[in-house]
């Protein structure tokens, strides 16, 4: 009878033990999201609650329709009512709490409050939402037999050129092995490309993979990237199919520094261009002269000293190598040091010799 009565003993203690880790392996089965209503109108609000997100994320909350929790949001980003999102940062435990507006979607219901990571990771999780008074569609069908699964990762091939380093678009090639894991051959699938700058949502580009994948098959597919003219960055290249982001890829564009160097020697040429062309329409303009010559400012020289009148009239300029008394026929009439021949000079006595 001891025996019999420690068995249930020790399972309790068991089970005492055991129950604080039950908390962990929910929270390990990946991110949840709750509402406090379930339905609302428009101009009404619900509170979402968050749990199993890694801590410290940035998420984003978004009104979407013709999606399901099953199915996600067929179309992405753009069946949501992106003008009237919210943002909130998980806590230290991965929870969060957040009041969210209620707005009709573009697309008719199903909707569903959808909530998905910014940066790192992809995570995303839905919560089951009825917008009073917005149209209801049935969504799609769903095709049957042929699934295709990304077998490797995605990346990025391909280098910019001299025209990118000047503004061109740049343009990328996202290569991966995609593998049919279903029943029946998967005949030139869609995909859908996305691109965005940071927050902002991806715009989507519907590319045909022509080709056939049998079942069991696999295949690597090439799908061509481009961006706008001028554009740097950090962007996110998403890869969807069948209205789900199977894949992302970071790409880092560079400055196309080309175009800066074009604007600062722009501003050089420009003012000095013009600079020559305002000289020239200034020497064109200008009054001509005696004889149609342009009248031409000499550079300043040095000022002469003042003559008083005493001092007699300017004397003629001269040539440099000629003097009065080297002119042939000048006042000397003769080759010799100059030499006074005022009238009222006494002559010059001449010593007498001898006769």
């Amino acid at each position: 009878m001891r025996g019999s009565a420690r068995i249930p003993a020790l399972a309790a203690v068991l089970a005492l033990l055991l129950l604080p880790l039950t908390g962990p392996a929910a929270a390990a089965d990946g991110p949840a999201v709750k509402l406090s209503a379930s339905q609302a109108g428009t101009g009404g609000s619900v509170t979402a609650r968050g749990s199993g997100w890694r801590p410290g994320t940035l998420l984003m909350l978004l009104i979407c329709g013709r999606a399901t929790p099953s199915r996600g949001v067929i179309g992405g980003t753009n069946s949501c009512a992106n003008g009237d999102g919210r943002a909130v940062t998980t806590d230290t435990r991965g929870s969060f709490t957040r009041k969210l507006p209620v707005a009709e979607p573009p697309v008719p219901c199903p909707c569903v409050v959808h909530v998905a990571t910014v940066t790192g990771a992809k995570a995303e999780a839905d919560a089951v939402l009825q917008v009073a008074g917005h149209p209801v569609a049935p969504l799609p069908a769903e095709t049957s037999g042929g699934r295709l699964s990304i077998l490797s990762d995605t990346r990025l091939t391909g280098s910019g050129g001299v025209l990118t380093w000047f503004g061109a678009p740049p343009a990328r090639t996202l290569e991966f092995t995609a593998g049919n894991v279903g029943t029946t051959p998967v005949k030139d699938p869609v995909f859908r490309v996305g691109t965005a700058h940071g927050v902002f949502a991806p715009q989507w580009d519907e590319q045909q993979w022509h080709g056939t994948l049998a079942p069991g098959g696999k295949a690597l597919v090439r799908l061509p990237v481009e961006l706008s003219a001028g554009a740097h960055g950090d962007y996110t290249v998403s890869l969807g199919y069948q209205g789900k982001v199977i894949a992302e890829q970071p790409w880092g564009v560079d400055r196309p520094w080309g175009v800066t160097l074009f604007w600062l020697l722009l501003c050089l040429v420009v003012p000095a261009a013009l600079f020559r062309a305002g000289m020239a329409v200034v020497d064109r303009v200008r009054p001509r002269g005696p004889g149609g010559v342009r009248h031409r400012r000499l550079p300043r020289s040095l000022p002469r000293p003042a003559r008083s009148r005493a001092s007699g009239p300017e004397p003629a300029p001269t040539l440099p190598w000629f003097t009065q008394d080297s002119v042939p026929g000048g006042p000397a009439g003769r080759l010799s040091a100059p030499h006074h021949d005022s009238p009222t000079s006494p002559p010059t006595p001449t010593p007498k010799g001898p006769t």
